[in-house]
């Protein structure tokens, strides 16, 4: 038997890929060399926004289509689209998703999966290396608190010892994946080992954070000469993380700290923690304080209620910090989310398109032609 695994989504959904392929070897399937020649197709699902969700359901339709013609063919979804399901009590998303998609077999849960299945990278140089799953931070767009339910770390020595192993096996490169690495082992028990940091914000401590030890802790391990992080969030980016970065050369010096907005009151819209101004001034003490580092983001345009003037502060935002790569996303409604619950989408798509064209055209393409996009 053979399988093929198709992705949609982030870093996370594909380091999952890969602990999924390791599950499916363990139970003696082989890798398909195409889609085409697979016994079982599993499409790793993402919901982050409807285009996303379209391209699953148009993939599982063609492979339908295969089926009715007499292909013996499993198709298995599983991902964000079940995660939500699952965690959606009433189960009524579960029947909707079964509705729409009547051709799949089987919708596995992730949890399934776990970490004890070994993943199966095909890169021997570069690995993906999950420390947290889910989110605490319930942004008011976002449904990665409902696909993924709430934040859970890996324990500290898990993540060492894949890390050691990887750099055994000749890996060069790692990347931390998390929804916010930064709050990772804010759930942990804390011992006298570990050194936990406490992130000011807003005048208050808040979230004992392991990740500065952890990323001091990756950097010792000899044989790993790149390690890098995804994906942080600006209101818990903590003095400390600063530090170990700027002394730690082999951090990477492109960090992603997504925006989403250059408003105040859009970005309170959003539960942001943060404002424009507070944000800024992370951009200055990362530039002053970490030779040659750039910054990407990600930011939403459209979002319920932006008019074009709370648009034009996220474009003289984008201007004053020089961001070299942005991901603009046109705002889609998300069911589930408080967006969904309290606003109204009421910003046109040809208007989401018109903002998300200024910006792709400042951010991308400019840098794109001056050789600095990453």
């Amino acid at each position: 038997m053979k399988y093929h695994i198709v992705t949609f989504g982030c870093a996370a959904n594909e380091a999952d890929s890969e602990r999924i392929a390791r599950f499916y070897e363990a139970r003696g399937y082989t890798k398909a060399r195409s889609i085409r020649t697979a016994d079982d197709v599993i499409i790793n699902t993402c919901m982050i926004r409807q285009k996303a969700e379209d391209r699953v359901y148009g993939l599982v339709h063609n492979l339908a289509q295969e089926k009715e013609k007499g292909r013996k063919l499993k198709i298995v979804v599983t991902g964000c689209m079940v995660g939500m399901a699952a965690r959606e009590k009433t189960g009524k998303m579960l029947l909707l998703l079964k509705k729409k998609m009547p051709s799949v077999d089987e919708f596995l849960p992730i949890e399934e999966v776990g970490f004890d299945y070994a993943p199966i990278r095909t890169d021997k140089n570069y690995a993906l290396v999950p420390i947290t799953n889910g989110c605490n931070n319930f942004c008011t767009f976002c449904v990665v608190p409902m696909t993924r339910g709430r934040e859970v770390s890996r324990a500290f020595e898990d993540i060492l010892l894949e890390c050691h192993g990887l750099a055994q096996q000749g890996y060069t490169h790692v990347t931390l994946v998390g929804q916010n690495v930064n709050s990772y082992g804010a759930d942990l028990k804390k011992d006298k080992k570990r050194k936990v940091t406490y992130v000011k914000h807003l005048g208050r401590l808040r979230i004992p954070t392991l990740f500065p030890n952890l990323l001091e802790e990756v950097c010792k391990i000899e044989g790993l000469t790149l390690v890098d992080f995804i994906s942080s969030n600006p209101w818990d980016f903590s003095d400390e993380l600063i530090e170990v970065i700027a002394k730690n050369p082999k951090i990477s010096r492109h960090i992603h700290l997504p925006v989403q907005s250059g408003d105040d009151g859009v970005l309170r819209r959003m539960n942001r923690w943060y404002t424009r101004e507070q944000y800024l001034a992370l951009i200055s003490k990362l530039k002053s304080q970490i030779s040659n580092v750039t910054i990407s983001t990600d930011i939403i345009v459209g979002f319920p209620g932006e008019t074009k003037e709370q648009f034009g502060n996220t474009v003289k935002l984008a201007k004053k910090v020089g961001f070299t790569k942005a991901y603009v996303s046109m705002y889609s409604d998300r069911p589930m989310t408080a967006a969904h619950k309290v606003y109204k989408d009421n910003v046109s798509h040809t208007e989401k398109k018109r903002r998300w064209k200024i910006l792709e055209e400042l951010i991308n393409k400019s840098n794109l032609k001056a050789g600095t996009y990453q």
